[in-house]
Formats: structure tokens, C-alpha cells, sequence
């Protein structure tokens, strides 16, 4: 358990914070959630009751606090809420929504994501086999549980988010690694067919992460043919962490749900997903889990030890998300990053960084030693550090993302998240410009 610690990631966003640098080291947006969302999540925690068709008191109370919090977004002043809206002069009902929801999740959030799979990717989905999570994290925590016992052996793509070993050494599970690489011409970042086959001939568990975190990679069909024949043939069960979903920006392939794609391993698939990253809400904590029907009740009872249930009042917010037109999931979540990252990656490549392009998710993985100033470290977290003191931008040490001390891989990589506003990005471009250029 000693190997468990707490989070580099982390670490690098307080620094920043102290150091007042520009945050490019952790994965959150400084954008708020749509605002539908947000007045969905207010009219939870404010009336505490769902507006029901023909419910005139309820209706009565958002349509206040919508009034109320237009006033407020108006005026710097703090303002007391009008007497409709209060407990004492509103007579509101009984309060639900603050309150425990099952343990699985609320049933009509359920039946939206269930409708949301069927209406992006025409997959169905038993809603019986769905369960909210406290975000992804808990979602993939909550599988492993479910599904390894000690000293089991999980087959993690390296470079991974940094949360995929930790989480298998909670639970005393023996993460294994697969090396990514990029390809001869730099196009993309490959796998060895061979070392993934031999890495799970006696493995129990695959973590697949696409798009990929840190390096941007998208799997293709051909590469996830290749996982799943093997998945089959050695009966290994894949945890598909898919929260950057809607973020592709390859000609060439989007993403792919695998159990849509490949109805052969359904059964032996387990899709984690949250609205942290889509919704620019990671501080909501809300995910979800789609599970085999043959696992469903051992993986809700593990997530009802774990952590009973995700917060009510957003839950009842991310009905509203799901809602959300289909332009928003297929082009405006596209168009918002992929503008930031080309400004990003052109600034670093023009400094030197070296970046195998990207083709999904929000970060940018980049080779720092041709960058004179960088050059003599002796390991990415030095690197880091200047970067973070004397140029005033966070980033996150490569090696973070390695599960072994390979020099020509983990050692020569920093990570870079291209999600913060554009201002931030070009302030960050400013100050990376003036030292390093």
C-alpha cells in the first residue's frame, strides 16, 4: 500500500496556485457548465422538487429563482432572495432532491443515458445495467472491485492516467504494462500486438482509455479489433474509460463504443463515463457505469459500500445535460478544444517541443529535451519546475505517466492540458514565447 500516493497531477495544480503560474498541469476546464445545467442544479438545491408537469407551485418557485439569479448576474451587491423563493415565505413541499437517491442512481437519469447511447451511437441499453457513479474515477474503482480479486493481473496502455495503478494497488491488483509508441513517421502513437498478447495470456483485466490520456492517441477499429479478439480468446474483461468521448479530431477516425462496434465482447465490457469533462462540471462528481447484466448486482453493492450514491442535486442536473442538443456532444465540444491545442502545439512546437499530433482529448504530450533551456535536466519534474517558477506555466512530469523508469520514454515528456479558456492558453503561449524562444 505503500506505492499508493497521492496525486502528481494534484501536486502540480496547488504549486500553481502558489506560484500563480498558468494551470496547464491538471485536466479541468475554467469555463462554467452550460447554463441550463447550472439552473438545473440551483432549482435542485433551492426548491428541492422537480418541476412536474401541471405543477404550478413548483413552477412558481424556479421561474422565482430564475428571476432571482438573473438579478444576481446583474449586480455585484450581495441581494436577499425574494420571499417566493425562501422556506419561510414560499411554502415549498417537501424536499426530495437534496436528499438520499437510490443508491444505483435516479431512475429517469438512468433512462437518459440509456436514451443518450441510443440516440449518438443507436446502442441500446438495459437501464437495469446502468449505475450513476460518483465521476469516472469511482466508476473504473468501482469495476476493478468488482471484477479482480488480489494479485490479479490488469493490463494498463502506458503512458496512463496516473489514477489506473494506484487504483489496482488499492485493491492490491497487479498493474501490468503495454508500452504505446509513436510510429515511425510520428503519425501515432502505436501498441506492439505481440506484447499485448503476451501481457494478457493471464491477465484478468484490460484498462482501455480512448481517447487517450495523456497522449491524445485515438484507437482505431483495426487496433480495437485486435484488443478485442484477445479479449475473447483469453477471456479478459476491458474497463473502457471513455470521458473524452466527443473530443476527436482525426480525419480519419472518430470514436468508437466498443460494444456497439463489437456486440461480441458486450459481455465482457465495461463502459465508465462522466459529464466532469463534456459538461465542464469535474467538480460535480457525477458518472456512470455501464455493466454486464451478469454483474450488475456484485458491482452496485461495491459502489453502495464505497460511496452510496452520487450528490442528488446533480443528478438531477445532468438530466438537463444529457437533453442537450446533439450539436452540442458532436461538433461545439470538438470545435472548442481543437482550436486550443493547434494554438498550444504550434507555440511548443515553434520552441522546440516535439509532439506526435494529436488526435482526441485535451492534452498535449510533448518531448521537452531539444528546448535548450530544458535540455540539462536531469528528470521531467525539474523541467517541470522551471517551467512552472521562472516561466509562470504548469505542466505535468512525463515519467508521471510510465509505469517503469525508461529513459527514451517516460523521461523525455512533459504533459501539457490544452482546456483552459483561450485566454489562458495565449497568456500561457506569452510567457513560453518570452523565456524559451
Amino acid at each position: 500500500m505503500s506505492e499508493v500516493k497521492e496525486s502528481t497531477i494534484r501536486q502540480m495544480t496547488r504549486l500553481a496556485n502558489e506560484h500563480c503560474a498558468v494551470n496547464l498541469s491538471q485536466g479541468f476546464p475554467n469555463e462554467a457548465p452550460p447554463l441550463d445545467v447550472r439552473l438545473a442544479l440551483a432549482h435542485a438545491v433551492v426548491v428541492g422538487q422537480p418541476v412536474e408537469e401541471g405543477d404550478e407551485g413548483n413552477h412558481h418557485h424556479y421561474n422565482s429563482l430564475l428571476r432571482h439569479l438573473s438579478s444576481m448576474s446583474m449586480s455585484s451587491s450581495s441581494e436577499t432572495p425574494s420571499e417566493d423563493i425562501s422556506d419561510s415565505g414560499g411554502g415549498l413541499s417537501s424536499d426530495i432532491l437534496n436528499q438520499y437517491s437510490p443508491p444505483m442512481g435516479r431512475g429517469d437519469l438512468r433512462s437518459a443515458i440509456s436514451a443518450y447511447y441510443k440516440r449518438l451511437y443507436d446502442y441500446d441499453v438495459d437501464s437495469d445495467n446502468i449505475t450513476v457513479t460518483l465521476g469516472a474515477t469511482e466508476a473504473v474503482a468501482s469495476s476493478l472491485r468488482s471484477l479482480g480479486k488480489p494479485s490479479d493481473k490488469v493490463v494498463i496502455f502506458e503512458p496512463f492516467h496516473e489514477l489506473y495503478p494506484s487504483q489496482c494497488r488499492l485493491f492490491y491488483l497487479q498493474p501490468t504494462y503495454v508500452t504505446l509508441r509513436p510510429a515511425h513517421d510520428n503519425a501515432s502513437w502505436m501498441f506492439d500486438p505481440l506484447e499485448l498478447e503476451e501481457a494478457m495470456k493471464d491477465a484478468r483485466l484490460l484498462i482501455l482509455n480512448t481517447p487517450h490520456n495523456p497522449t491524445g492517441k485515438v484507437f482505431t477499429r483495426k487496433e480495437l479489433q485486435i484488443i478485442v479478439d484477445l479479449c475473447l480468446k483469453y477471456s479478459v474483461y476491458v474497463i473502457s474509460d471513455e470521458i473524452y468521448e466527443h473530443m476527436c479530431y482525426s480525419e480519419s477516425h472518430g470514436h468508437i463504443l466498443l460494444p456497439q462496434a463489437f456486440p461480441e465482447v458486450a459481455n465482457l465490457c465495461l463502459i465508465c463515463n462522466s459529464l466532469g469533462k463534456s459538461a465542464s462540471a469535474t467538480g460535480w462528481r457525477l458518472g456512470w457505469c455501464i455493466h454486464p447484466p451478469h454483474i450488475s448486482d456484485t458491482f452496485r453493492g461495491i459502489h453502495d459500500q464505497l460511496v452510496v450514491m452520487s450528490p442528488h442535486p446533480v443528478q438531477y442536473a445532468a438530466l438537463t445535460y444529457l437533453s442537450l442538443p446533439d450539436q452540442y456532444f458532436r461538433e461545439e465540444l470538438k470545435e472548442r478544444y481543437q482550436g486550443r491545442i493547434k494554438l498550444l502545439a504550434g507555440t511548443l512546437q515553434e520552441l522546440g517541443f516535439g509532439l506526435t499530433p494529436v488526435e482526441g482529448a485535451y492534452y498535449l504530450f510533448v518531448r521537452y529535451r531539444n528546448v535548450k533551456a530544458l535540455a540539462y535536466f536531469d528528470s521531467p519534474m525539474e523541467a517541470a519546475m522551471y517551467l512552472l517558477e521562472k516561466v509562470g506555466v504548469a505542466c505535468v512530469p512525463g515519467d508521471n505517466f510510465y509505469g517503469k523508469a525508461v529513459e527514451e520514454q517516460g523521461n523525455q515528456y512533459l504533459r501539457f492540458a490544452g482546456c483552459r479558456s483561450e485566454a489562458d492558453i495565449k497568456e500561457a503561449c506569452s510567457r513560453l514565447r518570452a523565456h524559451l524562444g
